[in-house]
């Protein structure tokens, strides 16, 4: 196995004897984890095997973020549990190949198996490959409560379409940064994606032409595969849907889905996910044009990320009867006030030009302490003003600060969050 961050007596850990003393040990605490180290040395486990429970129990505490209580009997690695997907997500996946009518799904470059596992639990029937040895051995151990799930060493590129009917894939979208012994950087190129973007449509052609794919002889198969948010639009295969997703405000990614996995028609969508739910935004009705600029209104709204990556600002402002600040900002305003999960919602307290000495006196005089601050379209950092501002000192009343353009010229906005609905 080749080590890294997370993996170090991984293999002792797979043992049964390592995996019975992982199993035995209390939930991780940071601040115990020292002496519970040294008990365990000194009742003669060996010192690598004490680090790699200790590790794997350390993981498993933060993995219950994306995992919940299934992280408890999971194991992990540092990379593998930072690039995993969130199991509500990966179930959203898993939910749209069995809505499909596909019973069986090759998960390519499975990482921990997080995909795999949310597969698994719909019923259908799971193969995941990773080229990685140990990623395989983490995600055998991930699977084995699923009797129709296993992994298996493999890479993309030879993978035989005809062993499923539904593939899936992560390509590995990040390359070690040059001259570091550590770190990565984000590749923009779909090109450059492992596999690259035209081994994901060539797979998709492959997989209609197998048959297995619900897709015909000229038509793609059923196959999804995570691109990087800030693709260009203009590198989205023809024929497919890409759909941008936020989990609670972060963009975390961009699906495109081939063949029957595609709505029809559709191009670009966005999910938002929130404490009410999902919430899907797809072009509607005629072809979405750009919102016109106009004055600042009563209300200003801060479009979900997700939204803004698909291009269907358009489509928010519509709704809000709103239009931009800038035709190159992302803000919208409105003289109305509209609750929607596509966007944050502010009352317009006031708005000034950025003057770090009247923002001063503005914040003094309505003793703002207590400061939110945004920014779209502006070399001010949020940071760097709050330092200057030192706001604690106004008082204790609240307000959010948005730093834009109106106009073409700087200024600063002073508002308050519309309430959050109920369940929001």
């Amino acid at each position: 196995m080749t080590e890294g961050p997370g993996t170090q007596g991984l293999e002792q850990v797979l043992e049964p004897s390592g995996w019975k003393l992982l199993q035995s040990l209390p939930p991780y605490d940071e601040r115990a984890a020292l002496p519970l180290g040294a008990r365990l040395r000194e009742a003669g486990h060996a010192p690598e095997l004490v680090a790699a429970v200790l590790t794997q129990a350390k993981l498993r505490a933060k993995g219950r973020d994306k995992f919940g209580e299934f992280a408890d009997r999971m194991l992990f690695t540092a990379d593998g549990l930072e690039q995993a997907t969130r199991l509500p997500i990966a179930a959203l996946h898993a939910r749209r190949f069995r809505d499909a009518g596909i019973s069986s799904l090759a998960d390519l470059g499975c990482g921990i198996g997080g995909d795999a596992m949310a597969a698994a639990a719909l019923d259908l029937e799971v193969l995941a490959v990773d080229r990685d040895p140990t990623t395989v051995a983490v995600a055998t151990v991930n699977l084995m409560p699923f009797e129709g799930a296993r992994a298996e060493l493999g890479q993309a590129q030879d993978h035989d379409p005809a062993r499923t009917e539904g593939i899936w894939l992560d390509p590995a979208r990040r390359r070690p940064a040059a001259g570091r012994a550590s770190g990565s950087v984000r590749l923009r190129d779909p090109e450059e994606y492992s596999p690259p973007l035209s081994t994901v449509v060539d797979l998709a052609r492959r997989l209609g032409q197998a048959g297995s794919g619900r897709g015909g002889a000229d038509e793609d198969g059923a196959l999804g595969a995570k691109l990087g948010p800030g693709i260009d639009h203009d590198a989205l295969p023809a024929g497919t849907e890409t759909q941008w997703l936020s989990w609670h405000g972060q963009v975390l990614e961009a699906t495109c889905w081939f063949g029957p996995l595609a709505s029809a028609g559709t191009q670009r969508s966005a999910l938002v996910i929130d404490r009410g739910g999902a919430h899907r935004l797809a072009p509607r009705g005629t072809p979405e044009a750009d919102p016109h600029t106009g004055e600042l209104g009563a209300h200003l709204y801060e479009p979900d990320g997700a939204v803004i990556r698909a291009g269907l600002l358009g489509e928010v402002a519509r709704d809000l009867d709103a239009r931009t600040l800038d035709p190159s900002i992302a803000y919208l305003t409105s003289d109305q006030r509209i609750s929607t999960p596509f966007a944050s919602g502010y009352s317009v307290r006031d708005v000034m030009p950025f003057s770090l000495k009247r923002l001063t006196s503005y914040l003094r005089e309505h003793r703002l302490g207590i400061l939110e601050i945004k920014k779209r379209g502006t070399a001010v950092e949020p940071d760097e003003l709050r330092r200057k501002l030192r706001p604690r000192r106004f008082g204790e009343e609240r307000a959010t600060l948005v730093l834009t353009r109106i106009g073409g010229e700087q200024h600063v906005i002073v508002a308050s969050p519309h309430p959050r609905p109920p369940g929001d």
